[in-house]
C-alpha cells in the first residue's frame, strides 16, 4: 500500500479560516459541499476528492485510511508552505462518511495540523468487513453503475430526489464516473478501518453530526464519538440521512460555523 494521489479544490475564497472538506465514498467534492460551502461565507472551503473520484487520479494501488489521512495532511504542509494558507490562519476539517473516517485518522496522526474537526455521517466503524469486500469484488467487476440504486436509497432522506433532483442527479452522476478499481480499493480500506479503541487519543475538538434518518451511521455512531474523544460534541440534522451537506446546506454550514467559530475564538 501507498499514499494515494489526490487533489483539492479551491470551492470558495479567498478568507480566513480555512475549512478543508472531505468526500463520501462515491462522490466527488463539489457536489457534495457546493451549496454549504456557499453558506460557509467566513471560511475558505477547500475540498479534495478520493483517489478516482472527481478531480483526482485513479489509484494504482490499495490504501489505507492512513494513507488517506497522510495524503490530505500532506495537502495541507504544501498549502501552508507555499503559502496558499498563510501562517497563523486556523485550518478546520469536515468529511462525510469515509471522508469523516479520515478525520477522525487526521486526529489520530496529524492532529498538530487542526484548530477542530467535524466528522459528519459516519462512525469510528462503519459496516463489517465481509460487507466491504463483498462490494469491492461487485464493483470491480461490473463497475460503479451497480451501486446507484443502493446508495440512492442510503444516501438521500425521503423526498429529497424530488425535491432537488439536480442536486440528487449530480452526486448520482459523480458515483457513476468514478474509477470502479479505485472505489473498491476504498472499499476495501473501509473494511480494515476500526478506531473504536483509540478515540481517547484524540484531544482535537472533535463535533460529530448525523443525518436524523441515516440508517447507515446512524446518530447513536455520533454519539459515541463525541463521547469517547477528549472533547466531543454531538448533533443532529432533521430531515438529512447520509449526504448532510447535500440535502441540508444550509443547517450543516450553520452548525459548522458554530462549532469552528467557537474554537476559533478561543484559540485568538
Amino acid at each position: 500500500m501507498s499514499i494515494p494521489a489526490i487533489k483539492a479544490t479551491r470551492l470558495t475564497g479567498p478568507g480566513a479560516p480555512v475549512l478543508i472538506a472531505g468526500p463520501s465514498l462515491g462522490t466527488a467534492a463539489l457536489p457534495l459541499w457546493n451549496r454549504a460551502a456557499a453558506a460557509l461565507d467566513t471560511f475558505t472551503v477547500i475540498g479534495w476528492d478520493l483517489p478516482g473520484h472527481g478531480a483526482s487520479p485513479a489509484a494504482e494501488d490499495g490504501f489505507s485510511i492512513d494513507d488517506l489521512a497522510a495524503a490530505v495532511a500532506d495537502l495541507v504542509r504544501g498549502a501552508r508552505r507555499s503559502g496558499d494558507i498563510a501562517a497563523g490562519v486556523p485550518v478546520f476539517y469536515a468529511g462525510v462518511s469515509l471522508g469523516g473516517a479520515v478525520g477522525l485518522q487526521l486526529g489520530l496522526d496529524h492532529g498538530e495540523l487542526f484548530d477542530g474537526l467535524a466528522v459528519l455521517c459516519s462512525g469510528a466503524k462503519i459496516g463489517d468487513a465481509e460487507g466491504w469486500e463483498e462490494r469491492a469484488d461487485t464493483v470491480r467487476a461490473q463497475g460503479t453503475p451497480t451501486q446507484i440504486t443502493g446508495s440512492a436509497q442510503r444516501w438521500f432522506a425521503p423526498g429529497f430526489m424530488e425535491r432537488e433532483p439536480a442536486a440528487a442527479t449530480a452526486l448520482l452522476h459523480s458515483l457513476q464516473d468514478a474509477d470502479r478499481f479505485s472505489y473498491a480499493y476504498c472499499c476495501s480500506a473501509l473494511a480494515n478501518f476500526d478506531v473504536r479503541e483509540r478515540l481517547p487519543d484524540i484531544t482535537v475538538p472533535v463535533l460529530a453530526v448525523a443525518g436524523a434518518e441515516d440508517a447507515v451511521t446512524p446518530p447513536s455512531f455520533a454519539d459515541l464519538i463525541a463521547d469517547r474523544v477528549t472533547n466531543g460534541t454531538a448533533a443532529v440534522v432533521n430531515e438529512a440521512a447520509h449526504l448532510v451537506p447535500a440535502e441540508q446546506p444550509a443547517q450543516t454550514a450553520q452548525l459548522l460555523k458554530d462549532f469552528f467559530g467557537a474554537q476559533y475564538l478561543e484559540g485568538i
